[in-house]
């Protein structure tokens, strides 16, 4: 039983393990496809007065286009 429940918590981890907008390192933010270093910083300037609820409010940052949100989207969901 105690196999059973930490796998199943280890597959649960897995699938709902995406990265959080809000509390995701500047190296975290980096590792998405079309993030540098710059594009790091703006969010987290953004969400220190901000909370990103969703990928759109992205678009309220400089640089941050449709291309980029989409490439955001596919790596958050890996």
């Amino acid at each position: 039983m105690k196999k059973f429940m930490l796998l199943f918590l280890l597959g649960m981890s897995m699938l709902f393990g995406s990265m959080d907008l809000n509390t995701a390192t500047k190296l975290e933010l980096m590792e998405i496809k079309g993030m540098g270093l710059v594009k790091a910083e703006r969010i987290i300037k953004f969400r220190k007065n901000n909370k990103i609820d969703n990928l759109n409010d992205l678009k309220k940052i400089k640089g941050f286009g449709p291309s980029l949100i989409v490439e955001i989207k596919k790596s958050l969901s890996k």
